[in-house]
C-alpha cells in the first residue's frame, strides 16, 4: 500500500502559512475574518498574508522620511521658471522610485504640482510599505479629491453622467487638460 507524502515545496507552504497565520494573529480582526481565502492557491494565499503583515508592520512616516537623505527639495518660491521642469521632473521620479505615483496632474502647471509635491505629498504620514506590488497613488485632484476637478478633466461621459443621477447637481463643463505629461505609471503585472 503506498502512502501519498506530501512535496517538500507543499510542506514549506503550509510551514509558512502557519508562521504567517500565527505573526498575524495579534493583529486579527473582523476585516482579516472576512477574507474568503478558500479559493487560493496557498501560495497565493501566503502571498496575501504575507502582505497584510508587511501592511501591519509598515511604519507610518512622512513621505520626505522614506528617503536616505530625507528628501528636502528647494522650497518653489526659490525656483526659477527654467530650472523647475527639471527639478520637478527629478523629484516625480524619486516619488516613482518609492512607488509612488501622481494622479490626475494634468490640470495644474509644473508649479501648482511641484507646490502640491511640496507642501502636501512629503509631510503627508503614510505607511511606507516594504511590499513590491504595492503602490501609493496619491489624488492630486485636492486634498478631499475636488469632484468639480475630476469631472472638468477627467471623469469619462458615463462617470459624469452617474455622478449627475447619484448627487442630483449640475456638471461642470468638461474641458481640455491645460498642461499635459507623461508621468510614470504602475508596471504592467
Amino acid at each position: 500500500m503506498g502512502l501519498n507524502r506530501p512535496h517538500p515545496e507543499e510542506v514549506e507552504l503550509l510551514l509558512r502559512n502557519a508562521e504567517l497565520r500565527d505573526e498575524l494573529e495579534r493583529y486579527f480582526d473582523e476585516s482579516i475574518s472576512r477574507v474568503n481565502v478558500q479559493h487560493l492557491t496557498l501560495a497565493a494565499e501566503n502571498d496575501f498574508l504575507a502582505s497584510m503583515l508587511a501592511w501591519e508592520q509598515a511604519p507610518v512616516l512622512p513621505i520626505y522620511r522614506w528617503f536616505e537623505p530625507e528628501l528636502r527639495p528647494p522650497r518653489p518660491e526659490s525656483l526659477s521658471d527654467e530650472d523647475l521642469p527639471n527639478i520637478l521632473g527629478a523629484l516625480v521620479e524619486k516619488l516613482y522610485q518609492k512607488r509612488i505615483l501622481l494622479d490626475f496632474t494634468e490640470h495644474l502647471s509644473d508649479r501648482q504640482l511641484y507646490t502640491l509635491i511640496f507642501r502636501d505629498i512629503l509631510p503627508a504620514r503614510e505607511k511606507k510599505m516594504d511590499w513590491p506590488a504595492t503602490w501609493l497613488h496619491w489624488d492630486c485632484t485636492g486634498p478631499t479629491g475636488d469632484p468639480e476637478v475630476w469631472l472638468r478633466y477627467y471623469a469619462t461621459d458615463r462617470e459624469r453622467e452617474a455622478w449627475a443621477e447619484t448627487y442630483g447637481q449640475a456638471l461642470p463643463p468638461t474641458a481640455p487638460l491645460p498642461y499635459p505629461r507623461d508621468l510614470p505609471t504602475e508596471p504592467e503585472s
